[in-house]
This record gives C-alpha cells, sequence and structure tokens, in this order.
C-alpha cells in the first residue's frame, strides 16, 4: 500500500511539472501586442494603456505592434503563427467576428486559432446628427424614414465596418429603409455630417465626444443596453423604441492556440488584476471604455455570439463578401 501511495504521488508530481515549469517561465522576454489597427484610434489607446499596466505586473515590456488593414486579417494571420508560449497577443475586437462572415476565406479561424485569454473592454456607438438638425430624437429621425422609405442617409465608415454593420442592424430592426451611405474614415463622416450630405451618422463615441461637448455635434441615443457614465442624459435605442437593441465594440487578448493552459492562466488572472488598478480605469473611462476582464470561457461565448450575430447582419444586408 505504502509503495503504491508513493507511485500514485510521483506520477502526480510528474504531471503537475510541465505545468510548473511552464509557469515559471513566463514571461521569459518582453510581450508584444498586436493591433489590427492604426495607431491613435480606440483600440490601440486601450492596448497601450493596458500594456503599460501589464508589463508593470509582469515585469517584462509589453509592445504594441500595429498592423493595421485587410480587415485584422494581416494582424490576426501573424498571431495565429506566432510561437504559442503566451509571448504574442492579438488585440481581439468584433472586427474579428465580422471577418469570420464578411471574408469568402481567411487564413486562420477566428474560433480555433486562437487562445482566449480576457476580454479588456466595451465601448458605445451612437446615433449622431448636426447640432443644427431637425431631427431632436431617434423618434423624429425614425418616423421621418417611416414616411420616406429610402429618403434618410445614414453615414458610417467604410462598408463591413462595426459602424456600417450596425446601422444595416437598426434598419431591420427599427423597420424602417434607410439609405447607409460610407466614407473613408470617421473625419470624412464628420465633414458628411456637418455639411448636409447625410441626414444622421452611426459612429464609435470616443471619437466624437469632443464634437458632443462642444456642441457641433448632437448624440440621438447610444447603441448599447445602457446609458454611458459620460453622457447619462442620452437616451438608449432601446429607450427609444428599438426593443432589444444592443450593440457595442469590445477589444479582447488572445494568444495562439496550443498556448498552454498555465499560461493563459497566468495572462488572464494578471489581465483581470490591472483592469481593477483604479489609474487604468480612469485612463479608459477618458477614452469612453467600460474595463470588463472575465475569464477565457466568456471571451470565448463572446466571439462565438458574435460572429453569429453579425454573419446574420451580413447575409441580410446582402455586403458583399471580400
Amino acid at each position: 500500500m505504502h509503495d503504491r501511495r508513493s507511485i500514485l504521488a510521483a506520477l502526480a508530481v510528474a504531471a503537475a511539472w510541465p505545468a510548473a515549469i511552464a509557469q515559471a517561465a513566463f514571461p521569459s522576454k518582453p510581450l508584444r501586442i498586436v493591433v489590427p489597427f492604426g495607431a491613435g484610434g480606440i483600440a490601440d489607446l486601450t492596448a497601450r494603456a493596458v500594456a503599460q499596466k501589464l508589463g508593470e505586473a509582469l515585469k517584462q515590456a509589453v509592445v504594441v505592434e500595429n498592423k493595421p488593414g485587410a480587415g485584422g486579417v494581416v494582424a490576426g494571420e501573424t498571431v495565429a503563427k506566432a510561437e504559442p508560449d503566451g509571448h504574442t497577443l492579438l488585440l481581439m475586437s468584433n472586427g474579428t467576428a465580422v471577418s469570420a462572415g464578411l471574408f469568402r476565406s481567411l487564413p486562420f479561424d477566428p474560433r480555433k486559432d486562437f487562445a482566449p485569454v480576457a476580454t479588456l473592454g466595451f465601448f458605445d456607438l451612437a446615433v449622431i446628427a448636426d447640432g443644427n438638425s431637425r431631427f431632436r430624437t431617434v423618434q423624429d429621425m425614425l418616423a421621418f424614414a417611416k414616411a420616406n422609405p429610402g429618403k434618410l442617409n445614414v453615414g458610417t465608415i467604410n462598408i463591413g465596418s462595426t459602424q456600417h454593420l450596425a446601422a444595416e442592424l437598426l434598419k431591420t430592426a427599427a423597420g424602417v429603409d434607410f439609405q447607409v451611405v460610407p466614407f473613408n474614415g470617421s473625419p470624412a463622416v464628420l465633414n458628411a455630417l456637418r455639411g448636409g450630405q447625410v441626414d444622421v451618422a452611426v459612429e464609435i463615441l470616443g471619437p466624437v465626444m469632443g464634437q458632443i461637448t462642444a456642441g457641433p455635434v448632437r448624440p440621438l441615443a447610444v447603441m448599447g443596453a445602457r446609458r454611458p457614465p459620460a453622457l447619462p442624459a442620452v437616451p438608449t435605442l432601446e429607450e427609444s423604441g428599438v426593443g432589444g437593441f444592443d450593440v457595442r465594440s469590445w477589444n479582447a487578448l488572445a494568444a495562439p492556440a496550443g498556448t498552454p493552459g498555465p499560461v493563459v492562466a497566468l495572462l488572464n488572472r494578471e489581465v483581470n488584476k490591472v483592469l481593477q488598478d483604479p489609474a487604468l480605469r480612469r485612463q479608459l473611462a477618458e477614452l469612453n471604455v467600460t474595463p470588463a476582464g472575465g475569464t477565457p470561457e466568456q471571451l470565448r461565448d463572446l466571439l462565438a455570439s458574435e460572429i453569429r450575430r453579425w454573419s446574420e447582419v451580413i447575409e441580410r444586408a446582402k455586403v458583399p463578401r471580400q
């Protein structure tokens, strides 16, 4: 009996040894977060804020590498093919989910080729109008759209973006017909809105907060389920009569598939810790990002649900697959 217990104990130690080694050796060099967007945007600034605190926690540099373009495909492929040791991470987003339905083929599978680590945060989209617009509320806008099918022009950034697809989803959810007019970037959308080329626009809240605060742009509603702390007087679309509407953008971290479980667990633990840091939370609040955190399983479920939702929107709106 004593020999049997000794053997079982030795086997247990042997089984735990690789995991212990993986945890002890990580991180052994600087980490990089590959961001599928250019520098200066909400995703980039979120990644940089988290990277600084995560580097302090891990006692290793965490650098941000911007790889914009191709709907996030370049960044995704870079991480999917990286050494699965936890030192290369992807800034995953709802753009990752959109790409699954938007592209005919991808060099990676968003659901299988990444190991989810943790959600970083959510940020709001809003329906906005020019400060002098005849539309004071979403109800005004939808009443016009119902009385004048196809006459309302809604500006967004490029086809396949979260803003564009959120506008397409609004069209279906509200049961109205309007034209979604895509532009090459947020500045062009704002110029069109201020110049009267479009009636309203759908845009991420953060980049237009300055215009909202100064008065040239009026928020009609936010697209998430709750009013954002920065705009407590602005109703949600659901409060404005579009039942069940809940669209927010989000960012998260993921590692290549095959990254050891103990390394993913360590990263998840440290990310959740830094997201509780008061200084980081203030920094994210200035970007209108609500910190999230959570488990890898919760991120996996979020990604799967977002892939289903946006694939249906893409199909229903007949967005050309790329």
